[in-house]
């Protein structure tokens, strides 16, 4: 684990399940450290969990590779990072039937977050995909 400031958080996570409640723990962590960022968790936790899922589960990488999370605080929002050595670009599915046990995850993401997105990690290999989330919602 690794703690940037009190306004910034980041860490590794194994490529295990485990991880998502991990990250979700972290969070909590994170942002019980700064007085008025308690409105920012229900959010940040349901669209962490996507994000490190996704990352678990869709991120075709060697074994060992790990993923980076990444929290700050900016502006009164909640940015979250994470980074996968996949370079595939997470696409949102549009139309899931009521029996599909997945499928709504970045759906999900877009809907809790101000604005979301995917950048090439600039250290190498992989991608970023980020949310921004604030204390009013989703856009």
């Amino acid at each position: 684990m690794s703690t940037v400031g009190l306004s910034a958080f980041e860490t590794m996570l194994t490529r295990h399940r485990r991880s998502v409640g991990a990250a979700r723990d972290y969070l909590r962590e994170f942002l019980e450290q700064v007085p008025g960022s308690s409105v920012l968790l229900s959010n940040g936790q349901l669209v962490v969990s996507e994000l490190v899922t996704n990352a678990v589960v869709h991120a075709r990488v060697s074994p060992g590779r790990e993923i980076a999370v990444r929290f700050e605080l900016v502006c009164g929002h909640l940015r979250i990072e994470v980074h996968d050595a996949s370079s595939e670009k997470p696409v949102i599915r549009r139309v899931a039937s009521p029996d599909d046990l997945s499928g709504r995850g970045l759906w999900l993401v877009e809907a809790l977050s101000v604005e979301w997105g995917c950048a090439p990690r600039p250290e190498g290999i992989g991608k970023i995909i980020w949310a921004l989330v604030g204390p009013e919602g989703g856009a």
